[in-house]
């Protein structure tokens, strides 16, 4: 892949702990990375906490970096590698699912009640919508829309701080309102919301 010169002088500047440096990487490839790590685990909440994770490898070991080798191949590397993570995680969380399932199909006689989803997901929606408005705007705009919180920001004219305080106080409304405490409810919570 091509070295580019502008990267050359940033790899040598940030080899030398410069931080104006890295935010100049930063500013330069955090959206193409966001872009490409979307594509994939279709979360914004996961492919924000990547491109975090991606920039702190790279702060990491800024003093092992190559000028000599693609910069931006460095990253995509790390990203590609995150995902890979990710998707691990994912296949181990889906087998426990699966596991307690079949677990407590066996020794519960409840078996409906913990599998309703439906009526799990009608008590969520039931709660989202007795959150303010504007919260639940943002909110919906968040997980329905899957806007990241710099896009709502811009289109409503706040600042990304404001709209993760109403993200996170929106989940924490719904996480207490929720009656229901059995494992598919705790499931459904943690997959319709993350």
């Amino acid at each position: 892949m091509k070295v580019f010169p502008e990267d050359i002088y940033l790899v040598q500047k940030l080899q030398n702990g410069d931080v104006d440096s890295f935010d100049l990487v930063y500013e330069k490839y955090a959206g193409r990375l966001y872009g490409f790590i979307l594509k994939y685990v279709k979360s914004t909440y996961d492919t924000e906490e990547l491109v975090q994770t991606v920039f702190l490898k790279v702060w990491e070991n800024h003093k092992t970096l190559k000028k000599e080798t693609s910069f931006k191949s460095y990253l995509f590397t790390i990203a590609y590698n995150e995902i890979c993570n990710i998707f691990r995680k994912r296949n181990v969380f889906q087998k426990f699912i699966g596991e307690q399932l079949i677990e407590n199909s066996q020794t519960s006689s409840e078996t409906e009640d913990l599998i309703d989803y439906n009526s799990t997901l009608e008590q969520i929606n039931s709660i989202i919508v007795k959150l303010p408005e504007r919260q639940r705007t943002i909110f919906m705009k968040s997980r329905q829309e899957c806007k990241t919180n710099k896009e709502i920001a811009k289109e409503l004219g706040l600042t990304s701080g404001t709209v993760d305080n109403y993200i996170s106080e929106s989940l924490k409304f719904i996480r207490t309102n929720l009656q229901n405490k059995s494992f598919s409810a705790i499931l459904l919570f943690s997959l319709f919301l993350s």
